[in-house]
Order: structure tokens, then sequence, then C-alpha cells
């Protein structure tokens, strides 16, 4: 079957006997700059398989180009939405438009997007300048700010994907299947977004049509579990500590797992807390156009043609081919060639410039223009040298002996980075490329996605996380003179005694929390009784990031403690007389409410809950811990 998981474990797994447990899973590994589907049967786990075939401009079918991902970019002509393949080189297109979802997240600007912003409105033509006054918002990938909402950008592109799915399906399957079994989708978003970023991802995915019992599975993690899965299990022990690093066209993300268990499944535990920083592939484009701009700009016959076909080369062909030799020759030919022959040219470092007149001072001789490979080093230097960065810090943040790196996404199979990476950390950590590395997101939220539906067919388990930030709530605290230098105080006359806010953190940075496990906090409400029954007892959800790792602030007004959520307990339906009354130390009667806060850990979120006496009043989902 065209684009199947053909190294997936056969382990006769037995099907749902009940057809009407039977569901089609689908994943979406919706990223910056390319985006993969991969779909399975619940009733057939071990058949999984990823859709290869797009439309694109010419062919106006299901099946005009053959690739294991779409472009994520879209380009509105009129009423017409043209997306993925569809969507030529020429003129402007959106681009990066997911990174809007989540607009103030502190690494969706890097050193790099600064340096090297898109280039592409530097050679598109004048006319189309002219016609569009908002032509750099639109074709511009940072920062965001395009005419067009991200929200509304995410929903077209989304329902593009999923109608072109659906459609997919309908080849593939009996139409009474389809008829008969239920669609739910699985969605993928890094790991560090914020809960604002995770809401908006769902809301759009549900506008797309991909309905309400939406899965969301963070990146980084579903990447983890795929590569795991896919090594070799005899080389693998407890205790072993594996850095993942998914490299991607627009964004790096890194977790490290240590193992905990080998059977009967494996399972990890993080390591440490996931980092990510946007500083992919991309960037490369960006800086090797820039070159091209800076040496052959001034030459009379440069126009969009001459950059579009460089850069298709330099995409296709040299990207992935370099591996750094310096003396390496690359030679740029001037003449106009064929895309088949450009495909075909044996020398990666051949690169078409079609049209380019001859001009010594810039290099160009007889049609060609040679560039060497330091030269080409230079392009690859200011992208590769902030993952090292990135994989340094989280093989330290690890505090322990990490046994390999496992390099995954599309340019995490470059094997210039791999080779850097490999010189930049000690000798004995192996740096690894798993297999179907583009792919291995996707893969995995299939994989998760069919584990949490069908406990027995999981394959690799995340035990317990690292929690990312400081998670916690306000509350009264006896007054102590020699603790709480300089802070307000105020009397209760219910325990006769002063008392000060500070907070209550149920976690902290770093914490290992359990998927599988919940957990309770006890809190305790009084008012006087004079004052008549409260309608609401309500608790409000404080998180704090601690960039600098300082530790968790004592006081809601200290650092950089946030509003999370709100819950509210509804106790208007209660009638006065069932609530509990106590006698305060002033002789008071009081209203006396105990309730508690669960807490429950997902991949991509995490839920809260307000529950008093046993019955649960009110539920908020929120940002990933």
């Amino acid at each position: 079957m065209d684009g199947a998981v053909t190294d997936m474990e056969k382990v006769g797994l037995e099907e749902v006997a009940d057809a009407s447990d039977r569901k089609l899973l689908i994943a979406v590994d919706f990223g910056t700059t390319f985006s993969g589907v991969a779909w399975a049967q619940t009733r057939r786990p071990d058949v999984q398989t990823i859709i290869i075939q797009w439309p694109d401009n010419s062919s106006g079918g299901l099946e005009g180009i053959s690739s294991d991902k779409v472009p994520t970019e879209l380009r509105y002509n009129g009423s017409d939405c043209q997306w993925g393949f569809q969507v030529d080189d020429f003129g402007p297109r959106h681009q990066w438009f997911k990174l809007d979802l989540d607009s103030n997240q502190s690494r969706g600007v890097s050193d790099l997007s600064r340096q090297y912003p898109d280039q592409h409105v530097s050679f598109c033509s004048k006319s189309i300048r002219k016609r569009k006054k908002n032509f750099n918002q639109e074709v511009q990938a940072l920062p965001p700010g395009y005419n067009v909402s991200g929200e509304k950008l995410c929903t077209d592109y989304l329902t593009a994907l999923r109608k072109h799915t659906e459609a997919v399906l309908k080849h593939k399957l009996p139409q009474s299947i389809l008829k008969s079994t239920p669609i739910e989708y699985i969605i993928t978003t890094p790991a560090v977004w914020s809960d604002n970023a995770q809401a908006k991802t769902r809301s759009c995915a549900e506008a797309a049509g991909m309905g309400k019992q939406l899965m969301i599975i963070s990146e980084p993690e579903a990447a983890a579990i795929y590569a795991l899965h896919a090594m070799d299990p005899h080389s693998i022990k407890i205790g072993d500590t594996f850095v993942l690093c998914d490299a991607g066209g627009g964004t790096v993300d890194l977790i490290s797992y240590t193992v905990s268990a080998l059977k009967p499944i494996l399972q990890v535990e993080e390591a440490a807390t996931g980092t990510g920083r946007l500083c992919g592939s991309t960037f490369l484009n960006r800086i090797f156009n820039k070159f091209l701009v800076d040496k052959l700009g001034l030459n009379e016959e440069w126009d969009e043609e001459v950059v579009e076909d460089a850069m298709k080369r330099f995409e296709l062909v040299t990207k992935k081919a370099f591996r750094g030799n310096p003396t390496e020759e690359f030679v740029i030919p001037g003449e106009k060639l064929s895309e088949s022959v450009q495909l075909l040219c044996t020398n990666p470092n051949t690169l078409s410039v079609p049209g380019l007149a001859d001009d010594p001072a810039q290099g160009v001789r007889r049609g060609k223009f040679r560039m060497t490979g330091a030269e080409v080093s230079q392009i690859f230097e200011p992208v590769v040298q902030e993952v090292v960065t990135l994989v340094r810090g989280q093989i330290a943040a690890t505090n322990k002996t990490v046994k390999a790196v496992l390099l995954v996404g599309g340019f995490g199979q470059n094997a210039y980075l791999r080779e850097t990476i490999r010189g930049a950390i000690d000798a004995q950590i192996e740096v690894m490329q798993p297999p179907n590395g583009w792919t291995a997101v996707v893969r995995g939220a299939l994989m998760k996605g069919l584990s949490q539906l069908e406990p027995t067919t999981a394959r690799v388990k995340v035990a317990s996380r690292s929690a990312r930030k400081h998670y916690g709530t306000e509350r009264m605290t006896r007054y102590d003179g020699t603790k709480h230098i300089k802070r307000p105080n105020y009397w209760d006359a219910y325990d006769g005694e002063y008392k000060i806010n500070d907070m209550d953190w149920f976690i902290r940075k770093g914490d290992p929390v359990n998927e599988d496990k919940s957990f309770k906090r006890q809190y305790h409400k009084v008012w006087p009784v004079a004052e008549g029954h409260n309608k609401a007892v309500s608790q409000d959800l404080l998180v704090s990031q601690d960039p600098d790792n300082t530790g968790a602030p004592v006081y809601k007004d200290s650092g950089d403690v946030k509003y999370l959520a709100r819950l509210t307990a509804d106790l208007s339906c209660i009638p006065a007389n069932d609530l509990a009354q106590k006698t305060g130390k002033d002789g008071r009667q009081y209203y006396s409410v105990h309730y508690d806060i669960e807490m429950q850990y997902y991949s991509a979120h995490t839920k809260y809950s307000l529950v008093y006496k046993n019955v649960k009043y009110d539920s908020v989902t929120v940002e990933y811990v």
C-alpha cells in the first residue's frame, strides 16, 4: 500500500470485537513549512498509512505530486483558495501563518528571523508590488501581520487538508466502512505553546471540520514515540537517556527522555524540560537568497526566474548533499536548463541560474558562477550553530549521561547538521537519524492516538513529564514577622490571627507529572453567615514561567506570576442549611466550604476541575504543563 508504515511490528494485535467500536483515526502534523497526514483504523492498528499524493496546479486531481508532506502555504485568487503544491513559486503567498496562533511566544522571533527576513519580496515583479499595497505583509513570513488573520489562514489550510484527506480515503476504503465508521482527528502542536495558542489551534481545527473530539498531542513527544519505537530494542537499556531534536523547516524543538522500563512495553520519563527555537532550514534558503542578491543582483539579466531556479536547485539537491567540505567547488551554470536536466545533474553543487550575462567582475564567466564549499559553509553556519547551542543546552539540562541524540524532521536528515553536532558534543554520545525522520511526528501522533483509544496497541509510553512552569494558587497564610518582611498583613477574625497572602505552588517547574494519575489539592473558604449564602466559590489558577530558573515566586505580585484560568463552583442549588457552619474565634458563625482542585495531565494540555462533595462543578482545559 502506498505510504504504508512497512517497518511496524506485526504483533498480531487483536481487532476490536464490536464493530461499533471501530474508528478511523487521522493524524495531522500541522507544520510551520510542511504538513503531513497519516491514518489508521482501530480494528487494524498495525496498518498505518502516510498520505503521499497531493494536488498541484496542473493535474487538477488528487494525485499531482508525490511527497511525504505538503507545503504549508496558501494563496487566494478571488474566492479560490490554492494550497500546498497548488501554490507556485511566483507571486504573493501566505507562509508561516501557523506561528501567528502564538504570536506572543518568546521563541517566535529569533536573531536569524531578524537578520534574514523573507526575501521573496525582493525579486517579485514591480507590477505585483504596484498592484498590492499590502504586498510586504502578504509574502513575508515574519513577523506575523497579514491583512488576513492567522486564524483564518490556519482554518482555510486545515479545511483544504481535511477535504483532500477524506477524498483520498474514498479511494482507499469501501464506502460502507466510511459511512459507518466515526472519524477522529489528532493534531500536533509545539510543546512550548501557550494555552491561548492551544485553544486557537483547537478552534481552527474544529472550524475546519475536524470535529469536537479532537486530540492534541505535542510534536516532540510524538516524534520521540516513533523514533524510540523505530530503534533496535536490543540496544536500549533501563537508564539510557536520549535527546530528541526535531529540526524542521521553521522551528527546532528538543526534548529528552530516560528509559524507565522495557517490558511489557518501553516506558520513558522526561529527563529535562523541552526547549525550542525558530531556527529551521528555511533560514538556509533565506541566507542563500541574500548571497545571490549580494553577488549577482547587479547583473543586467537578473530577474525573478534566475532566483527561483537557483533556489529550487539549492532546496532539492545542494542543501541535502552538502557535507561541509570547504575545498569542494560549486558551479552555477548560467545557461537555461530544463528541470529534468537539473535534477539529473551528477554534481549536486551545480545550480541553474538561467540567462545571466557574462560579467567577470561578478564572477560570471561563460555562463557560470563559481562558489566555494567555504561559501556554502558560511550559509549553513548561522543556522547550524543555533541548533548546536540548543542540543548542548538540552544535554546539560538532563544532568545525566546521554546515550544518543536522535535527529528527526526534514532538517534533521541533513548530513552537515549531523556531523556538526557530532563534532560539537561528547564523542561518547551517538548522533543518529532514525528511519522516516521527516514524518516521525505524524507517525508518532498516530501511534499515540491509537494507544489512547486501545491501550493494548501502545509500544512506547511516556510515563511522566517534566513541568515547564510553576502552577498554583494564592492562599492565606499565618503572618510571620520574621519571614514576611515588609509585606502587608490583615486580621483574620475567623482564625483570630494576622494573615498574609502568598503562593501555594502545587506543581513546580521541573517536577515530574504523570498522565495516568490525577491528583487533588484541598482548599478551604469561609465567610460570615450574616453575609448570606454565597452563590459561587471561585479559585484562580496562576502560573510562573521563571525563565531564569530563580525559583518559584513567593508572592503573586513578585516575579512573573500570571493569571491562567478561573474555576467556579455554582452553589446556588445547595440550600443554605446544607452548608457547613462553624464558630470563629470571634464567636460569630461562618459558612465553611472545603473543596478540591483536581488536576489531570495530558500530552499537550492539562485539565483542572473544582470538586465539592465529590461533585465536579467546573473544568477548564489549559496549557501543557
